[in-house]
């Protein structure tokens, strides 16, 4: 190995392939997004270049971009926050139990690798105000709200509705990555505990939580990440309606790009987007401090 680590022709004959790949299908598509971020283009004709003009537009002039953004933001606290919790105590639940742990285990995780088009289409039924859920609360003689279409408020309704099917659909994905970490953890550890009096309450939050920190900013970083570029749930359930009141920013610039031909604009978009992932990621991986511990 040392042999193979000192041969420089052998590092690059390893490295050359994935670097490119990784410049042709990452680097040079990301490079494009924020030179078209700058242009006015409609894929049709030339790019025209006009400098930070549609970033001016994006943050002053579009309304939509403020609710998308707003939409975003939420969506990805209310993520972050409940499927790290419930993520987490599923795990906790699950990995100290021995009779259906497989059973329960695949249950949880079970929506996550289902279509998210199609659950998206079977919740926007189900919150159909002429049948459903609704259909169900009449025969107890309750008017069920409009559960995709209300308007009022500062978070919608539809971005609720919406927010606790993606907490139904990806906590079984934060569960599976905590249970293999804390499935890693040497046994004896917690042993040592309970011979010193603790109990399993006191363990999990004095040998679990510390030795799971790097699974923490991980699943941290993959929510946020995965709940800022979101789409397919939002556009299948509502289409960012209604009056674009649930719009959110991978909606957003699908219409502007796929439905207006605003390329240059959608790109600008993309930009922003791109860029608050880096921010998100960077301040997680600064706020959460992962020691490495022998177990």
């Amino acid at each position: 190995m040392d042999k193979i680590f000192r041969n420089k022709l052998a590092i690059i004959l390893f490295i050359t392939p994935a670097l490119l790949l990784f410049t042709a299908i990452l680097l040079i598509p990301i490079c494009q997004t924020f030179y078209y971020s700058l242009c006015d283009w409609n894929a049709l004709t030339s790019p025209k270049f006009v400098a930070f003009d549609n970033f001016k537009r994006l943050f002053v002039k579009d309304k939509i971009m403020r609710t998308a953004l707003k939409n975003s933001l939420f969506f990805m606290l209310f993520s972050a926050i409940t499927q790290q919790i419930l993520g987490l105590i599923l795990a906790g639940i699950l990995t100290n139990i021995k009779r259906g742990r497989n059973l329960f285990k695949n249950i949880y995780y079970l929506p996550a690798v289902l279509s998210s088009a199609a659950l998206g289409l079977l919740w926007s039924f189900l919150f159909n105000p002429k049948m459903g859920i609704n259909q169900i609360l009449a025969y107890f003689g309750v008017e069920g709200p409009l559960w995709l279409m209300d308007t009022k408020g500062f978070i919608v309704l539809p971005m609720w509705v919406i927010a606790f099917v993606a907490l139904w659909q990806y906590t079984g994905t934060t569960m599976m990555l905590y249970m293999a970490q804390i499935s890693g953890i040497s046994k004896t550890l917690y042993e040592a505990s309970y011979i010193d009096g603790a109990s399993k309450f006191k363990s999990f939050f004095t040998i679990t939580l510390p030795l799971i920190k790097p699974m923490v900013a991980t699943t941290l970083s993959l929510n946020c990440i995965g709940s800022l570029k979101f789409f397919d749930l939002v556009y299948n359930m509502t289409q960012g309606g209604p009056n674009h009141r649930t719009d959110v920013l991978a909606t957003h610039l699908y219409n502007e790009g796929f439905q207006y031909f605003k390329y240059g604009y959608a790109n600008a978009i993309g930009v922003v987007l791109l860029l608050m992932c880096l921010i998100v990621t960077v301040v997680i991986n600064r706020s959460i401090k992962v020691k490495n511990y022998e177990m």
